[in-house]
């Protein structure tokens, strides 16, 4: 009989226990931690499913532009005297050996004048922003100084000079290209280049009066492409004057160089930038002898952005997932602990695989809607699946309300923390110390003496 009552009194210790049950919380908020894993597992396998739709639609339309040029390729030759000992004769014979390079001579002025007409193209749910690029590009050679390398006149080869130009994006080239250099146009033709980053226009050999052998000549080339993302120029001009207007809104000026504060203007109908380099601010020279180098890390120009990455939002309200579930615990665990109602655990684990599937909701109505809409009707949804079953178990009006006031306040929070960039660690520390003031201030009512 004896043994029955300390079972039972036992058993009554078990249930009523503080201590227990805080450690039935923390025990179902770790296990809850596991489909929350697979949620966010989820949204990066929807992620790379976008990235891998958006880069089968730039393949097609055309990929990112970058531009490098024009550029004057003129070869020339150096000699080299092999001399051999011929035993007949008992002297030396003398061989001249000559080998062909190149030099490449930069524009010393490049102005490149531009108007993007941008959209988004949709496959499915995903969608990718293309543009067609319309350009006029003018500027100016003047006589390269050959003297500097040691290279006699007689050794340049002007007559097999030629202009080229470089892409990565051939493929979304629409216009038939030539190059006016002085009185006369040359079509530009695509040549192959091993162990090249970029794709090879150049030009047949220039007439005599298209080279700057004594004078300047001046060169134009209207090029119109289709690409996608992002249009890059290299500033190859002694100086380089980039003017560029476009229908995106949305643009992101990267690279080694930024537009001009004063003229760039940014509007809901597009957007206005202008660039200004010189050669003192670049990395490299005005002529190469040998090689054409590697500069492309000197590129600038825009990216032009998708407004909305549902799925990077989707991702960061993940990241307060456990807070979500820990602070809902929470409130359960006061309630029930000022009113002495009893909440099973598995009542505990029905409501936080409830807040689990807000995130589910979330990721496949924003897929066809926009962030706010999935984030309001995955709220709305979660907030009175939880308040109507925390009726049925706490049986009272009052904490049932409290419970969907607690449940708005914290998605409110959440969602305001998820749409600010620079100011979300401040509005996030601050918030997070009020609910934990907030709690203190309930929670020292209670008794939390040995049971």
């Amino acid at each position: 009989m004896e043994t029955q009552k300390q079972k039972k009194s036992f058993g009554q210790w078990i249930k009523t226990s503080i201590t227990i049950r805080m450690l039935m919380v923390g025990i179902l908020i770790l296990v809850l931690l596991i489909p929350l894993s697979y949620i966010k597992s989820l949204i990066q396998e929807r992620s790379f499913r976008q990235e891998e739709v958006v880069s089968d639609i730039n393949q097609k339309w055309g990929n990112e532009v970058l531009l490098y040029g024009p550029i004057l390729k003129v070869p020339y030759q150096t000699h080299k005297i092999h001399k051999t000992w011929d035993e007949k004769t008992k002297s030396y014979s003398e061989e001249d050996i000559i080998t062909i390079h190149h030099a490449f001579i930069f524009p010393s002025t490049l102005e490149i004048n531009g108007n993007i007409e941008s959209e988004a193209l949709k496959r499915g749910i995903y969608q990718s922003v293309v543009y067609t690029a319309d350009m006029k590009i003018t500027g100016s050679f003047t006589t390269p100084t050959f003297e500097t390398k040691d290279i006699a006149k007689e050794d340049i080869l002007w007559q097999k000079a030629t202009v080229i130009i470089n892409s990565t994006n051939l493929k979304g080239i629409k216009s038939n290209l030539q190059i006016q250099m002085g009185s006369d146009a040359y079509p530009l033709r695509s040549r192959y280049v091993e162990n090249s980053y970029t794709n090879m226009l150049e030009t047949k050999f220039l007439k005599e009066n298209a080279v700057p052998t004594e004078h300047m000549i001046n060169f134009n080339l209207d090029l119109m492409i289709n690409g996608s993302e992002q249009l890059r120029f290299i500033p190859v001009g002694r100086e380089t004057n980039v003017s560029m207007t476009s229908n995106w809104a949305s643009p992101s000026f990267n690279g080694n160089f930024l537009p001009n504060s004063k003229t760039k203007e940014i509007t809901e109908n597009g957007f206005k930038a202008n660039w200004k380099v010189l050669q003192i601010n670049r990395e490299f020279e005005q002529e190469f002898y040998g090689e054409l180098p590697h500069i492309n890390s000197s590129a600038f120009g825009v990216k032009l952005l998708i407004p909305v990455d549902e799925y990077q939002k989707s991702e960061r309200a993940t990241k307060y997932g456990y807070l979500v579930i820990a602070l809902t615990f929470l409130v359960f665990f006061l309630i029930q602990t000022v009113s002495k109602i009893h909440i099973h655990p598995f009542q505990y684990l029905m409501i936080g695989l409830a807040l689990t599937m807000f995130y589910t909701l979330l990721i496949s109505i924003s897929e066809h809607s926009s962030f706010l809409k999935a984030y309001g009707i995955a709220g709305i949804a979660v907030v009175l699946l939880i308040s109507i079953y925390a009726k049925s178990i706490l049986k009272n009006f009052k904490f049932m309300a409290m419970i969907g006031a607690s449940l708005t306040a914290l998605y409110s929070f959440i969602f305001v923390i998820i749409q600010l960039e620079n100011y979300a660690l401040i509005v996030g520390s601050i918030g997070l110390f009020l609910i934990l003031g907030a709690i203190m201030m309930v929670s020292r009512k209670i008794d939390w003496g040995l049971d």
